[in-house]
């Protein structure tokens, strides 16, 4: 049951009637929730919410979106808070004409832009890290600066660092998809040399850029003496992972760097800016790693004192003032979050812009939407702004304008200007989001200002998770085009087969000019194909029919043309089918019922393992109850209980807790706090009624969930961890548990009284990272992995002396999962190799490699044993479930590999002894599997009510004959 308003406090004056009135309209729409008005409005359920408080007065983009989404007059509404503001702080026009004489004033704020050089002198509050850079720079001449998305990292370096080397050239470059192109374009420039030759140097041989620097700066020293360097600044490296699809270009591009800076005669000193979450990826460069221990140096949260001097000390420049309750506002709403830069920074531009006089004022603060509100203001008045035709132009470009992650966040795309249509609304539409500051034009290319507007601007994020396939498909055929202009219309190049079939369901309007010529041709290419395989037809027809004429051949040449046209037709059904199945699992989240009606007719006309796959792909997918309305498990870990009734799922800082007795229909029970501290592992003891938890500050929670809907804090006690903790996990009886760290350590508790842990020990051996652990059923040992490659194998039966007792060598990358079986013999082990391995470790100390589990495209991020022991399954970067019969542990067997429509899988839990799965997506999603294809088969029909019509049969299957597979369900076809 939805939790009443609060009642209005008639003291608010104006804001009580205002918000009174917006509770009225509610009313008078039916009384929709806030999470359905939050659906239809692209404001969060908060913002809504506090609109109709009546504490303080919405800004009119919130205020008009609210009405909207009740039905109510826009018009009148803008009247009555023009009315209510003027009541309530003084007329609007007081504050224009105030402004009018400065409205070409420079403002002192960036918004969602980087800070540049030519900004140095109001870039505050990042002196220490500054000088920190600086002298780093000055004496080991390589930085690779990790920051988390909107942590500063760009304008520390173009307007903090650049500026303190004066007189030294600077060459700032993004890489784009073609880094060694874009680098030999910038060093051509300044030598006066071919790019298409120095492009071919740096590809040959990694020192040409060291020789190309030291040209250049032997040019400049003739007319300015003092130019003896060359800093070079590489802004977002991560586009070399996101956007370069050439691993050989992108190594050749980071060697030249790495010479160049570490030459023993080296002019250059290079610093380098990369998103936190692409370490990893970062450590997968041969030349990256070597270094990187010497060179990183990370871009942590500002201060509070440094907040407020970036806050303070701009305006102060301007000789303008920030008020009190202003600067206080903006001080809680920014300490501590992570990427809040941009937003803090956007948000202070949209109030210098509603300033008062000299004054940044809290009321312009709030006008302007608040911390987050402000840029979601911004992008929603420009949207709204928009014709119809305009908006639809809108959404096509700022959709080209990302970079859907891979196991990461998306990231922002710099695309050039000649990819972008030249329809009517694309000039104007790129001209107001350019005013807007949401997008920068650089030159020939575009790009999104800041990511943060991925992150925050609901409708975006919307637009890309509609059908992120679609988008993936969109950005190959973008990169086909490139490829088929650049070698000149070449049809080698041109798609063909299941490629052309799949970019034909594309709308339209979704293609630009250059694309649609690329699909013309390439359906014209497969027309006259199709004509030159008539052709030959006809003139095989013609051999036959004179063939026949030969009476000793007549009946030997009908009988192979009936044997051929059989084949044929049987090939030609085959492949309908599985592609038939291929699309189920991709309608799966978008129109459950027709999926599932696909991939069960798919599977009957061909029960083999590719559709018997798709089936149970689609219909894990599509079980989800479509009449269910609240809240649903997400989160990035997961902890079942025993009984697999109940699930807990960490998000950040909060630990929800879930009925899922009905897989199909979770409750919600319960919501944990964790303090604002972000838990990266929970655990339930044996019995159920305590769970565990600790993350990144270092200390060790245990709740009392013995009724889930009210869990009680039990204790909060710090580890002794000296960096984050990864993981924890407690032994079978429930009196142990252990937590492994980034620190290289694994520390032992004892957890009788879990209001009381007490230390046991600490488990030292590891040389990297420690992250999964395990232990085994009778509790006797402790398995930890880690990022050293190897899993270690601990004596814990006198915990205060526990002792190494094997240690299993074999992976080739980052140990990220492990799973004991149930009879404890056997263990099973999850790398970044894109490998599982299965190790027989029943008579210890001996130990030994029994097979591998290699059907992985990407890292194998969780594995399981199923309660009997005879299967197993893992999950992957790469978005795969893999099923497998370990009953042989020598010789291991594919059972099923399914497929998550919604990207990558990074958790997987077992949930009963009936194979039904549990797996947590990198974007948060809880799926649940079920892998009985008996079961499955069995309640299909009566789960998904309705069968496929004629049209769509006729579409999905064509020339097969009309076969529902639940024809007693049939319903008329749609209209």
């Amino acid at each position: 049951m939805a939790r009443g308003e609060s009642p209005l406090d008639p003291e608010y004056g104006p804001l009580f009637e205002f918000a009174a009135r917006l509770r009225k309209l509610r009313d008078q729409a039916g009384r929709p929730t806030y999470r359905d008005l939050a659906r239809q409005a692209h404001y969060s359920i908060a913002t809504l919410s506090s609109a109709a408080a009546g504490r303080r007065l919405p800004s009119l983009a919130v205020t008009l979106a609210y009405v909207r989404a009740c039905g109510g007059n826009e018009r009148e509404w803008e009247v009555i808070w023009r009315r209510t503001a003027d009541a309530c702080a003084g007329t609007p026009e007081t504050a224009a004409a105030e402004n009018r004489n400065s409205a070409d004033a420079r403002p002192p704020y960036a918004g969602l832009a980087a800070f540049g050089e030519s900004d140095a002198g109001v870039f505050f509050g990042r002196e220490k890290l500054t000088a920190a850079l600086v002298e780093h720079l000055k004496e080991k001449r390589l930085l690779v600066l990790f920051g988390a998305s909107g942590s500063g990292k760009s304008s520390v370096l173009r307007a903090g660092v650049l500026p303190a080397f004066s007189g030294v050239s600077t060459l700032v470059l993004t890489p784009g998809p073609h880094p060694l192109e874009e680098c030999a374009v910038r060093l051509a420039a300044r030598a006066g040399a071919a790019a298409d030759s120095v492009r071919a140097d740096l590809a040959a041989d990694p020192g040409a850029f060291h020789r190309m620097v030291r040209q250049i700066l032997a040019g400049r020293r003739e007319s300015d003496p003092a130019t003896d360097e060359l800093i070079v600044v590489v802004d977002q490296f991560e586009e070399v992972f996101t956007l370069c699809r050439d691993a050989r270009e992108r190594e050749r591009f980071v060697a030249s760097l790495i010479h160049a800076a570490q030459a023993p005669d080296s002019r250059t000193r290079v610093a380098v800016a990369v998103r936190s979450d692409f370490y990893t990826h970062c450590t997968r460069l041969p030349g990256l790693v070597d270094v990187l221990p010497r060179a990183h140096h990370p871009v942590g949260p500002m201060t509070a004192e440094e907040l407020r001097a970036a806050i303070v000390r701009p305006a102060a420049h301007a000789r303008l003032t920030v008020e009190s309750a202003l600067l206080t506002t903006l001080m809680a709403d920014a300490h501590g979050r992570p990427g809040a830069l941009p937003l803090l920074s956007h948000a202070l531009l949209e109030t210098w812009r509603r300033r008062r006089g000299n004054a940044l004022t809290l009321a312009g603060y709030r006008a302007a939407g608040g911390f987050e509100g402000a840029l979601t203001q911004t992008a929603e008045a420009f949207h709204h702004a928009l014709s119809d035709s305009g908006r639809l132009a809108a959404r096509r470009l700022f959709l080209r304008l990302v970079a859907l992650g891979e196991g990461t966040e998306d990231t922002k795309r710099r695309v050039p200007r000649h990819e972008l249509d030249d329809g009517p609304d694309t000039a104007p539409v790129l001209e107001q989001a350019t005013r807007a500051r949401l997008l920068t034009v650089d030159g020939d290319h575009v790009e999104i200002a800041h990511e943060a507007l991925i992150r925050c601007w609901n409708r975006l994020g919307g637009w890309l998770d509609e059908d992120r396939s679609q988008h993936r498909l969109l950005r190959a055929l973008t990169e086909a085009t490139a490829l088929w202009e650049s070698l000149d219309h070449d049809d080698d190049i041109l798609y063909r087969g299941a490629r052309l079939a799949a970019v034909k369901d594309i709308p339209p309007q979704a293609l630009t000019a250059r694309e649609r010529a690329f699909v013309d041709a390439s359906e014209s290419a497969a027309q006259e194909a199709h004509r030159r395989d008539r052709r030959s037809l006809r003139r095989l027809r013609r051999l036959v029919a004179a063939l026949v004429v030969l009476l000793v051949c007549a009946v030997a040449a009908a009988g192979f043309a009936v044997q051929a046209q059989s084949t044929v037709t049987r090939q030609r059904n085959e492949a309908v089918v599985l592609r038939a199945a291929d699309e189920s699992v991709r309608l799966s989240p978008h129109d459950p019922s027709l999926a599932a009606q696909i991939a069960l007719a798919a599977y009957r006309q061909a029960p083999r393992k590719r559709t018997r796959d798709a089936l149970l792909s689609t219909l894990s997918v599509a079980s989800a109850d479509p009449r269910a309305t609240g809240p649903e498990p997400a989160g990035h870990t997961p902890a079942v209980a025993p009984d697999g009734r109940t699930l807990a799922m960490a998000d950040g800082s909060q630990v929800s807790l879930w009925d899922i007795g009905d897989p199909r229909r979770p409750r919600r029970l319960g919501i944990i706090d964790g303090d604002g501290t972000g838990m990266n592992s929970i655990e339930f003891t044996p019995g159920g009624r305590t769970l565990l938890g600790a993350g990144g500050d270092g200390t060790l929670r245990s709740w009392d969930v013995t009724d889930p809907r009210h869990p009680v804090l039990l204790s909060k006690r710090p580890t002794g961890h000296s960096d984050a903790i990864y993981s924890v996990a407690v032994r079978r009886d429930g009196r142990m548990a252990a937590t492994s760290s980034y620190d290289d350590t694994v520390r032992l508790w004892d957890v009788t009284d879990p209001a009381r842990p007490r230390p046991l020990g600490t488990l030292r051996g590891h040389s990297a990272n420690v992250k999964p652990l395990a232990f085994s059923p009778d509790g006797a040992t402790l398995a930890s992995g880690s990022d050293d490659r190897s899993v270690r194998i601990w004596d814990v039966t006198r915990p205060r002396h526990a002792a190494t007792v094997a240690v299993l060598k074999g992976h080739r990358h980052f140990v990220d999962a492990l799973a004991y079986s149930p009879d404890g013999r056997t263990l099973l082990s999850g790398s970044d190799d894109r490998t599982a391995k299965l190790w027989d470790v029943g008579d210890l100390p001996h130990h030994r490699e029994l097979g591998e589990l290699a059907r992985h495209a990407d890292i194998v991020a969780g594995v399981a044993f199923a309660p009997d022991g005879r299967t197993a399954v893992t999950v992957g970067v790469d978005g795969a479930v893999n099923t497998w019969d370990v009953t042989d542990r020598a010789r291991p067997a594919p059972l099923a590999s399914l497929t998550n429509p919604g990207g990558s899988v990074k958790e997987v839990r077992y949930l009963g002894a009936d194979g039904t799965i549990l797996t947590v997506t990198a974007h948060r999603n809880v799926q649940v599997w079920y892998t009985d294809l008996a079961r499955v088969l069995a309640d299909a029909c009566d789960r998904f009510p309705g069968t496929i019509g004629r049209a769509q049969w006729a579409r999905h299957f064509p020339r097969l004959d009309y076969d529902p597979p639940c024809p007693r369900h049939a319903r008329a076809d749609p209209a």
